[in-house]
C-alpha cells in the first residue's frame, strides 16, 4: 500500500454502521477533545483537490495520492448533498489518484456519477470487511460494481476470514487489527491465512497494523498503538507494502 503523501476529508462525522465500528478511531479522537463525532459537517477544506495557490499551482501537486475521506465514509447518507461535488472534484484532477474506504458499499451503486462508465481511472476504492458473515455480504455486491481499481480492508479483523473467492480483480488485501484501550483480539493465524489465500492468487497483501490486542504462537501481546504498524511489518507477512 502507497505511504499516504496527503490526505483530504471533504467531510467529518459519521454513524456506526456494523460491528467494526464499535471502537472507531474516529469517534474516539472527537470525544477525546469535547466533540460529537455523530455531527456530520463539510470541512472547511473541501474544496482542497481544486484549490490553487497565488501562482496558480494546484495546493495538492500532481502525481500524488490522496487519501480521501477517512474521518467518515464517502458513501454516508448524511453526505448526499456534497458527493456529486466531491466525484467532480475526482473528475477534474485526472492526475491525482484518490482512494477511500467504505463500509456502505450496499448504496454504492447508486450514488456513481452519471458520467462513471467502468469507473473513473484515477479512483480506488476500498470494502472494509470485519467478519466473514459481513465479507459475504458486502464483497459479491463490491465485484458486480463498475470499479477499476479494488482493495479489499480486512480491519478492524475481528474472526478468521476467507475472501479466496472474491479476489478475481482485487489489487491488494489489507489486514489489520484494532487499536485503543477496548480493542479486540487478532491473532497472527487470521493474518497468515488470508496472506496464504492472496498468494495462491497473485493479489498483493499488506499487514497493516497489529491491533492493542494480538495473539501469536498462544501468547497474548498488549501493543501500544506506535508500534503496532512496525510490528505488522517485523513479521514479514506483507507482499506489499
Amino acid at each position: 500500500m502507497a505511504a499516504w503523501i496527503q490526505g483530504w476529508n471533504p467531510w467529518h462525522g459519521c454513524k456506526r454502521y456494523s460491528t467494526g465500528c464499535l471502537h472507531c478511531y474516529m469517534y474516539r479522537r472527537d470525544e477525546g477533545i469535547g466533540l460529537d463525532p455523530e455531527n456530520v459537517h463539510k470541512n472547511g477544506d473541501f474544496d482542497l483537490p481544486v484549490r490553487k495557490r497565488r501562482d496558480g499551482s494546484y495546493v495538492i501537486p500532481s502525481g500524488e495520492t490522496v487519501s480521501t475521506c477517512f474521518t467518515s465514509d464517502f458513501f454516508l447518507d448524511a453526505a448526499d448533498a456534497w458527493r456529486s461535488d466531491a466525484w467532480a472534484m475526482m473528475r477534474q484532477r485526472q492526475d491525482l489518484r484518490f482512494f477511500f474506504i467504505t463500509k456502505r458499499i450496499i448504496r454504492a451503486g447508486e450514488l456513481l456519477p452519471a458520467d462513471w462508465g467502468e469507473g473513473y481511472n484515477n479512483v480506488c476504492v476500498g470494502v472494509t470487511c470485519e467478519t466473514q458473515a459481513i465479507a459475504d455480504e458486502r464483497l459479491p455486491v463490491f465485484l458486480s460494481l463498475p470499479f477499476r481499481h479494488r482493495h479489499i480492508i480486512l480491519e478492524p479483523m475481528l474472526e478468521s476470514i476467507n475472501v479466496e473467492k472474491y479476489l478475481h480483480g482485487v489489487e491488494q488485501v489489507c489486514v489489520g487489527g484494532e487499536s485503543g484501550m477496548s480493542a479486540r483480539l487478532m491473532r497472527y493465524s487470521w493474518a497468515q491465512e488470508v496472506r496464504d489465500q492472496c498468494d495462491r492468487h497473485g493479489v498483493p497483501f499488506y499487514f497493516h497494523q497489529t491491533g492493542a490486542r494480538f495473539e501469536k504462537d498462544g501468547r497474548l501481546y498488549r501493543i501500544p498503538r506506535r508500534e503496532q504498524g512496525a510490528q505488522a511489518r517485523r513479521s514479514g507477512l506483507s507482499t506489499n507494502e
